[in-house]
């Protein structure tokens, strides 16, 4: 891969880390703190990276976006599953990758990505792919915040292909899915991995609209709930559903498995974890309640677009 290409989107990248954390830090009315770390020659794993963290704010309880970009002798399983051509290669990976955790639980839990791994197999060319997406898990209902999440979706990967946002929703959905709960992690978005197929250039442009589409996806949903009253009932239900997140970031999550098998820096991988959470042993939901709906009709798969 050209060096230059590297540069490119390392700028991006860091660009957008900022934007977004600007934005959220001005909703919310906290700062973000950074902490800046490096993985130093000798680890397994060599490379740098940014953490932003802001927690105990006025909206949000937990909200994390990091940078990274690493190198390492080889590729970890999680990453040559599909292609094991590539087992053993060289490797360089940088991306973005957030979860914000509200602590009002009408506002939903959000999750986005954009990142680049590349390979270089000893005497050949280097082989590089894209992978991202964005997802929201709301704990309480609403129609018009899963239609205008899918909406900004849909609207951002239009250009790359009307055949984008279908294919990569489905993708999305078939992603976050507990199959140990026969269950969705919550409305789904779109999920793209090990994505070449327009070239870097295109893979690229089409990879960072789906970043640049992330704050006009979320934070209007954000304005619209924050305000919200909410009690005991409410909080004692959304800490229950974030014991879903945790299970399907620690049991199926690829990008976990990739951070923590290529000798990543674990505080920084396990951000995406609530600050609290609660399990429960055979919790039911009330039929007719607003809890009940979540699960009947928005933890299905169905169109929102």
């Amino acid at each position: 891969m050209d060096i230059d290409n590297t540069d490119l989107v390392r700028q991006y990248l860091t660009d957008l880390q900022d934007r977004i954390t600007s934005a959220v830090s001005q909703v919310d009315g906290g700062k973000f703190v950074v902490d800046e770390w490096t993985k130093p020659a000798g680890e397994r794993l060599q490379g740098s990276g940014i953490t932003q963290i802001l927690e105990g704010g006025a909206l949000f309880e937990r909200a994390g976006c990091g940078f990274s970009h690493v190198k390492g002798p080889q590729l970890p399983p999680s990453a040559t599953q599909h292609r094991p051509e590539l087992a053993g290669a060289p490797f360089e990976a940088m991306g973005v990758s957030l979860v914000f955790h509200p602590q009002n639980p009408y506002v939903p839990t959000v999750h986005m990505n954009v990142r680049m791994i590349a390979a270089k197999p000893a005497g050949q060319e280097p082989v590089y792919w894209f992978g991202g997406g964005m997802d929201l898990t709301p704990y309480y209902p609403f129609e018009e915040d899963a239609v205008h999440f899918h909406q900004t979706c849909k609207t951002a990967l239009d250009p790359f292909g009307v055949d984008k946002y279908p294919r990569f929703k489905t993708w999305c959905d078939e992603y976050f899915y507990l199959k140990h709960r026969d269950e969705q992690r919550g409305i789904g978005g779109v999920f793209f991995d090990d994505f070449s197929e327009l070239g870097f250039d295109g893979s690229f442009a089409m990879t960072s609209a789906v970043g640049d589409a992330f704050l006009d996806a979320y934070l209007p949903i954000v304005d619209r709930r924050k305000h919200t009253p909410f009690g005991e009932r409410e909080r004692s239900f959304q800490l229950y559903r974030r014991g879903r997140y945790v299970e399907f970031n620690l049991v199926w999550d690829r990008g976990t498995h990739f951070g923590l098998q290529s000798g990543g820096r674990s505080e920084s991988i396990l951000l995406s974890m609530p600050p609290l959470v609660s399990w429960a042993y055979n919790r039911q939901t009330k039929p007719g309640t607003p809890e009940d709906r979540l699960y009947r009709e928005f933890l299905v798969r169905r169109d929102w677009v």
